[in-house]
């Protein structure tokens, strides 16, 4: 009996659209570096091809779209110097930058969980169709990580101090809230996306306003919870005001002085994640502000190479990955221990193993 082993993204050509499917369902379409591999190349091809109109990225499996990238491997490889632990990061934001940067329309069917490499592979695209299967978290504090894949860069453009929150809370956002939020650009109800999808697919060397259009013909035909108001709408005032200090301390000090139950519950979440995460998360996302797409992932695999020499990140994976105790011992374990000396070390150049773009 031959065993019949499935690839783990599937790239095809449907008309004049390149499509992009991952192909792990079991595994929530985590994204390790042969899927990487893959797809970047094929990316590049589709960019310059004149047969080639816009590109369709999606999943199969119907639960997750990419719930993040392959982090256990990655961790492994780091503890014995394998070079995966350099590869993996670097490769990720160079297809997340060529995502960023592509000439054509890319747009990603975003339906189900979307979390970590997830949002990279979709955020940085020009359309990200979302459904009420979306579930969007950049959780990498609780494993001591920090919101990569560029999220120094759209983080802190969404609107007031939402980003920061969101980068530093984990914070799920779920369905027509992901769009709300600003991290997708349309809403379309999971039962329409294989229509949505033929017809994009049928369209005759569409402009991206074309695409536009169609997307926006299914949004308005997806009335599906637009009667309820965004999840943080009530809150965005407290966030704006409690997440505006100029330190992590700041944030902490204001959420305990405040003492309502929005404020205490988000005070409980910090006070579980790494506190060497959160101080690099916190400056990651403020100089990401004013940065490019390109600087800001230079400095996150600066960042992401910090973490590795660290202990923080594989303490974390194996709290919340591994032996699943959720009960990660930080060392420091309060953010007054992060120095600043050693915070600045993170994000000094690597020099010529910096990532270049």
């Amino acid at each position: 009996m031959s065993t019949h082993v499935e690839p783990e993204v599937l790239l095809e050509k449907v008309g004049r659209a390149g499509v992009i499917t991952m192909n792990r369902p079991k595994v929530l379409n985590a994204l390790n570096l042969t899927m990487i591999r893959q797809i970047y190349p094929q990316l590049k091809k589709w960019e310059t091809d004149n047969d080639t109109d816009f590109v369709i990225i999606k999943a199969a499996g119907g639960k997750a779209f990419c719930a993040g990238g392959d982090i256990r491997a990655v961790t492994e490889a780091g503890k014995v110097g394998d070079p995966l632990a350099q590869d993996f990061f670097r490769e990720e934001y160079i297809l997340n930058n060529a995502i960023g940067t592509c000439r054509k329309p890319y747009i990603a069917l975003i339906d189900g969980i979307t979390m970590g490499g997830g949002v990279g592979l979709s955020v940085h695209g020009r359309f990200r169709v979302a459904t009420e299967k979306t579930l969007f978290a950049m959780p990498e504090t609780a494993i001591g990580l920090f919101p990569d894949v560029g999220g120094g860069y759209f983080l802190p453009r969404l609107r007031g101090r939402l980003g920061l929150f969101l980068a530093l809370t984990g914070f799920r956002l779920k369905g027509r809230d992901v769009q709300r939020a600003g991290v997708a650009t349309h809403f379309v109800e999971s039962k329409k996306i294989p229509d949505l999808e033929k017809e994009l697919v049928d369209l005759k060397s569409p402009s991206a306003e074309d695409v536009t259009r169609v997307l926006d013909t299914y949004q308005n035909k997806s009335s599906l919870d637009s009667d309820k108001p965004f999840v943080l709408d009530k809150h965005m005032s407290d966030i704006d005001r409690l997440f505006s200090a100029s330190s992590v301390e700041g944030i902490m000090q204001n959420l305990k002085a405040d003492g309502s139950e929005f404020a205490k519950k988000q005070a409980e979440t910090l006070s579980k994640m790494s506190p060497t995460s959160l101080k690099i998360t916190y400056k990651q996302l403020q100089a990401g502000a004013s940065m490019s797409l390109q600087d800001v992932l230079v400095m996150e695999y600066r960042l992401s190479q910090a973490c590795m020499r660290g202990c923080d990140f594989y303490e974390g994976v194996r709290a919340v990955l591994v032996d699943k105790d959720q009960n990660p011992k930080w060392n420091p374990s309060t953010v007054e221990e992060v120095s600043d000396e050693s915070l600045e070390h993170c994000f000094s150049s690597l020099g010529e193993r910096d990532l270049t773009l």
